[in-house]
């Protein structure tokens, strides 16, 4: 059995915005593996299915995002899985406009989603998939920015990055983390 977390905020408001790239590649994973991500389970929108015969659990937190570990922290005991089989995606803003980055394990950085999760659950060892958002303009108040839409180039630069990210998500639950790396890692 495998987990995909996608991270970001609940709510219309929140809806397309840098800090919902998670969800975005969720409803990518939904639409492909058709699996509605509809159900309430562990403080999250949660979708149950099959691919390749592998049970996959596609889930999305609404607990927002400073939060996360609430979710993920639950999603781990209810299904009683380690964090070797969980995949998680998030927005990051270290990483150019479009870029993906699939890791094994890995820190929190400057995300509190990803701080959050560390802290409820006492692990680092999830692998993960950070979709690049750029960095913030100077002129730009952190929050503002990670809560601000693509302008239209760069929603279409996005979608490829949320059907990369999906696509990597496929390669962790068939032949694991190491392939995904290897194939979905490149400049």
């Amino acid at each position: 059995m495998h987990v995909l977390i996608g991270l970001g905020n609940p709510g219309a408001q929140y809806a397309h915005t840098r800090h919902n790239c998670g969800f975005e590649v969720i409803d990518r994973l939904s639409r492909m593996w058709n699996i509605p991500v509809d159900r309430s389970k562990c403080r999250g929108l949660a979708g149950d299915g099959r691919l390749d015969g592998e049970r996959v659990i596609l889930l999305k937190p609404q607990t927002f995002m400073n939060l996360s570990g609430d979710c993920v922290a639950e999603a781990l005991r209810w299904y009683k899985i380690g964090p070797q089989n969980v995949m998680i995606f998030s927005d990051d803003i270290d990483l150019p406009l479009g870029v993906i980055r699939v890791r094994p394990f890995g820190g929190a950085g400057t995300h509190n989603g990803w701080r959050d999760i560390l802290l409820k659950t006492g692990s680092d060892r999830f692998p993960r998939v950070r979709v690049g958002v750029g960095g913030k303009p100077p002129e730009w108040d952190l929050a503002d920015w990670v809560l601000s839409r693509f302008s239209p180039d760069d929603q279409k630069l996005m979608d490829d990055a949320f059907q990369r990210a999906a696509e990597a998500a496929e390669c962790f639950v068939r032949h694991g983390i190491e392939d995904a790396m290897n194939l979905y890692n490149r400049k």
